[in-house]
C-alpha cells in the first residue's frame, strides 16, 4: 500500500503510558525557581522596554506584531509590578507550561515515564527555552503555541479522531494574535501530510471548522492590519531584505548551537525514531514537518530561530531512543558521558541565555546570543540624555522634544527619564502614537546609534553633545550612541511625521 493511500482506524492506533505527572511537574517548577531568582539581573530587554510603552497603549495590532504580547505584559506588570521581574512572570510561566507540554507530546509518542522525566529534562536545559522563558518577547509565547498545536497534531494523527480540528483551530487563533509565524509549521505539517499521509485526516468538516475558529479569533488583528496597510509585511519584508544572506548563512550553526549542541544526538534519534518504526508510522508527517519548515524559513531568509520549536518535538520523541541506549552494553561509560553531557548543557546554556555572568564578562556571549547585551546599559543611556537636556536653555524647554531613533531608547527613556518630557521616536508603532504638537518649534535632543545626515537633515543643525557608554564595556547596540543637539525641525511636526517612520 502506497504511504499516500494508508491510513489507521481509531480501533488500531495504540493507547499511551501514563503520565508522569509528579517528577515533571516539579522539573517545570524547579525552572520556574531558577527564572525567578534570575529574573531581577541585568535590567530591561530593548523589545521588554517596548512593550511596557504598548502596554499602556492597547490596540488590536501594532506595526510589527499582533496584541497578545504586550497584553500579557500589561496583566503581568499590573499583578506583580512595574519591575524586570514582575514583567516576566508571565514568561516563567510560559517555560514551565513549555516543559510541561513537551514531556505530554513525548508520552503522545509513546515514551514511558522515565523518558517523559527525560523529556522535560532536556526542555529545562536547552538554551533555547530558558533564554525565551527569562525575557518576555513575542518568541516566548509563540514557542509554547507551538508546542500546544504540535501536541493536537499529534493525537489527531494517533487516535485520527477528526474533532482534534477543533483545539488546533483555537490554539491556531490565539498564537495568531501574537505571532503570524505560527503559519510556518501548520503549512509544513500540511505538505508534509500531502506527501506521506494519512490523507484522510484532511477529509473532513472539522477541518473547515478548525480553521473557520482560527479565523474568528484572529480576525481583530487581521482587520487592523489590513486598515493599516498591513505594516507587519513591510516589517517582515525589511528584515528578510537586510538580515536574509546573514539569516541562511548562519542558519545551520545556530540550529546546533541555539537549542543546545549536546542535544543533536537526541533529537536527530527522534526524527529516525519517527521515520523508521513501523509502531510510529503514523507521526512520520510530524518528523518530515522540520526539513520542510527549514527549506521555508531559509527560502524565504526567516530568523534560524523561527525553526528551532519542531526540534523539541524530535527531542521528545529521542528520549526514549536515548534510554534504550543507556541501557545497553558499556553502562557505566554509557551513563557517565550522558551525565557529563547533561552537566555542560546546564552550564552553557544558562551562561549563554540567562544573567548567570557578571556585566564586565557579557561580551564572551554575545557572538552566539546578542539579547544579552540587550539588557544593560540603559540607565547610563538615559543618564546620558538627561545630562544633554539640561543643557537646553530653560526657556527652550517647553518647546524642545527629545526624539529617539529606536523603540529601545524611547522605552528606556521612557522608563528611566524622570527628568524628561515625553520621548517620541518614529520606530515601529511609536510612530503610530501621539507625535509632538506643532507649537514644538524648540531644538530637538537627537539619540541615535549612527549618525545618518540624510536623517538629520529633519532636525535643522546637529552636534555631537554626547557618546553613551554603558560602563562596563559591554559591546551592545547602544554602546557609543550619539545624543544629538539639533537646532529644531525643519517642517512641523505634523508634516514632518510621516518622514521619521521607520519599520526596522
Amino acid at each position: 500500500m502506497a504511504l499516500g493511500d494508508w491510513q489507521h482506524s481509531a480501533m488500531t492506533r495504540p493507547s499511551v503510558p501514563a503520565f508522569a505527572t509528579v517528577p515533571v511537574t516539579l522539573i517545570a517548577v524547579a525552572v520556574a525557581a531558577v527564572l525567578t531568582a534570575l529574573s531581577g539581573r541585568y535590567g530591561y530587554h530593548r523589545d521588554e522596554l517596548y512593550f511596557r510603552v504598548a502596554a499602556d497603549h492597547l490596540a488590536w495590532g501594532y506595526t510589527d506584531q499582533p496584541p497578545l504580547t504586550p497584553l500579557l505584559a500589561k496583566i503581568s506588570m499590573t499583578l506583580f509590578g512595574d519591575t524586570p521581574m514582575g514583567l516576566r512572570v508571565v514568561a516563567t510561566l510560559s517555560a514551565a507550561c513549555t516543559v510541561v507540554v513537551v514531556a505530554l507530546i513525548a508520552r503522545e509518542l509513546g515514551a514511558e515515564r522515565n523518558a517523559q522525566i527525560l523529556a522535560a529534562a532536556c526542555t529545562a536545559l536547552a538554551g533555547f527555552v530558558l533564554g525565551t522563558g527569562h525575557l518576555v518577547s513575542t518568541a516566548t509565547f509563540d514557542l509554547l503555541a507551538w508546542m500546544v498545536i504540535a501536541f493536537f497534531a499529534l493525537r489527531l494523527l494517533r487516535t485520527d479522531d477528526p474533532r482534534w480540528w477543533i483545539p488546533l483551530g483555537l490554539t491556531t487563533g490565539i498564537a495568531l494574535e501574537n505571532k503570524y509565524l505560527v503559519v510556518l509549521p501548520l503549512a509544513a505539517l500540511l505538505i508534509a501530510v500531502l506527501i506521506t499521509g494519512p490523507r484522510s485526516i484532511l477529509k473532513t468538516w472539522y477541518l473547515p471548522a478548525g480553521i473557520a475558529v482560527a479565523a474568528v479569533i484572529a480576525a481583530p488583528n487581521v482587520i487592523w492590519q489590513a486598515t493599516h496597510d498591513w505594516p507587519q509585511l513591510t516589517v517582515a519584508g525589511g528584515i528578510s531584505e537586510d538580515d536574509g544572506t546573514e539569516n541562511r548563512i548562519m542558519f545551520v550553526p545556530l540550529q546546533l548551537a541555539q537549542l543546545s549542541p549536546f542535544l543533536v544526538p537526541v533529537w536527530i534519534a527522534g526524527f529516525r525514531r519517527l521515520w523508521r518504526t513501523p509502531a510510529l508510522r503514523w507521526s512520520r508527517p510530524v518528523a518530515l514537518s522540520y526539513p520542510i519548515l527549514c527549506i521555508i524559513v531559509l527560502a524565504t531568509g526567516g530568523k534560524s530561530y523561527y525553526a528551532l520549536p519542531l526540534l523539541l518535538v524530535l527531542v521528545a520523541a529521542g528520549t526514549q531512543p536515548t534510554l534504550d541506549w543507556l541501557s545497553r552494553g558499556r553502562q557505566a561509560v554509557r551513563r557517565t558521558v550522558f551525565a557529563a553531557a547533561a552537566v555542560l548543557t546546564a552550564v552553557t546554556s544558562a551562561a549563554f541565555t540567562l544573567p548567570v555572568l557578571p556585566e564586565s564578562a557579557v561580551n564572551l556571549v554575545l557572538p552566539v546570543n546578542a539579547e544579552q547585551g540587550e539588557q544593560i546599559g540603559w540607565p547610563e543611556l538615559t543618564a546620558t540624555v538627561t545630562s544633554v537636556w539640561h543643557q537646553l536653555p530653560a526657556e527652550d524647554r517647553d518647546r524642545a522634544v527629545v526624539f529617539a531613533g529606536n523603540y529601545g531608547q524611547a522605552g528606556a527613556l521612557a522608563k528611566y527619564g524622570g527628568d524628561l518630557p515625553t520621548v517620541y521616536s518614529g520606530h515601529m508603532s511609536y510612530a503610530d502614537w501621539p507625535p509632538p504638537t506643532d507649537a514644538h518649534t524648540g531644538p530637538v535632543v537627537f539619540v541615535t546609534q549612527e549618525r545618518v545626515p540624510q536623517y538629520e537633515s529633519h532636525f535643522g543643525t546637529c552636534t555631537d553633545a554626547a557618546r553613551v557608554d554603558n560602563g562596563q564595556r559591554v559591546d551592545n547596540e547602544e554602546r557609543g550612541t550619539h545624543v544629538l543637539l539639533c537646532t529644531g525641525p525643519t517642517k512641523p511636526w505634523s508634516a514632518l511625521w510621516p518622514d521619521l517612520r521607520r519599520y526596522y
